[in-house]
């Protein structure tokens, strides 16, 4: 049965897709579910969309009065210019990839499943920072029940491997494995990070399309010819994600990580400015590419971003100072004068 899927709808998908606040995604869940065609072959996404609006709105409001925490923070506030996930088996180094990048006090433990938690920490790259989430390990028989939904609010992930270990081709397929059936897929950064959809096709909004780079951990115990290993866990698992083989360890090869992300991330610096002041030049807002002027304006005041008259550009603008409206693009390293 044809989708008969409105602009409206196509709309609020693609606004739920690119939102970063729960408040955000609410409110688009909430249009998606107003304006999506009522028919049979739409009834399993109404409902998934009605149990995704509850959900949020009970995250919203609070724990209840009276209410006892049970087990750990599903969810981890995104901070910084994007989230990353470290994901992968035990005994991989994640943690300890973890603490060397971030100055984290993970727990690193040389048995498997030390991590219990979700642990945030931030990456400096630039003027910017990346939040790093460290999470359990995922082997063929264990995965946190609760893992799935921490991955919600990420934006890409750092698969972790241990070349060394016997068992790492069967934990990575059965870590890929679990996430697929929980409608999540680790993709390389140059794939699109929507399902492809034509002409009037339904597609899920809610499978997750996770940008991930390989982290080759412990490069300091492969041996002579990490690459050779590499080349080999390629060809026999089908891994074709960007690699970088590093030690956490030592800190070998971790420079290009943050350049790695900000490409990966598609990563939007922008400066703002007060009419007759300078540029805020330390403090950049992020936005991903694509964005434009008026999302700068929603960033910075969302209640007033409809009454966005215009706005003056430094930059990537035919001029400096060149007027333009809430429509245009941003660039990175834009220098953006709001006129309300």
């Amino acid at each position: 049965m044809p989708a008969n899927l409105s602009p409206e709808y196509k709309s609020a998908q693609e606004a739920y897709r690119r939102a970063r606040e729960p408040s955000d995604k609410l409110e688009c869940l909430r249009e998606m579910l107003r304006t999506i065609p009522k028919h049979k072959g739409t009834e399993h996404l109404q409902a998934d969309i009605k149990t995704r609006i509850k959900a949020l709105t009970e995250e919203l409001s609070g724990p209840k009065k009276g209410a006892q925490r049970t087990g750990p923070a599903l969810v981890v506030r995104r901070e910084g210019a994007g989230q990353v996930a470290l994901l992968g088996p035990p005994n991989s180094g994640k943690s300890c990839l973890h603490a060397r990048l971030t100055g984290s006090h993970a727990t690193v433990g040389t048995y498997p499943f030390a991590t219990h938690v979700p642990l945030p920490g931030m990456l400096a790259y630039e003027d910017i920072q990346f939040q790093l989430l460290d999470l359990p390990s995922v082997s063929s028989e264990v995965m946190e029940p609760w893992l799935p939904n921490a991955l919600q609010t990420a934006d890409a992930a750092l698969l972790v491997v241990d070349l060394g270990d016997p068992a790492c081709l069967e934990h990575v397929d059965a870590l890929i494995t679990n996430l697929e059936a929980k409608k999540i897929s680790l993709v390389a950064p140059e794939q699109e990070t929507k399902p492809a959809a034509t002409g009037d096709e339904l597609i899920d909004p809610f499978h997750l399309r996770l940008p991930t780079l390989l982290m080759v951990n412990k490069a300091d115990q492969i041996g002579p010819d990490p690459t050779a290993e590499l080349d080999t866990f390629r060809q026999l698992s089908g891994v074709r994600f960007p690699a970088l083989i590093v030690s956490a360890e030592t800190g070998q090869g971790l420079d290009p990580l943050g350049p790695l992300l900000f490409r990966a991330l598609q990563v939007v610096r922008v400066y703002t400015k007060v009419p007759g002041h300078a540029a805020a030049a330390e403090r950049p807002f992020t936005l991903r590419g694509r964005s434009t002027v008026k999302d700068v304006a929603l960033l910075i005041h969302r209640g007033r971003a409809e009454a966005l008259k215009f706005a003056r550009l430094w930059g990537s603008g035919s001029f400096d100072g060149q007027q333009v409206s809430g429509d245009h693009a941003v660039q990175d390293k834009d220098i953006v004068e709001l006129h309300w």
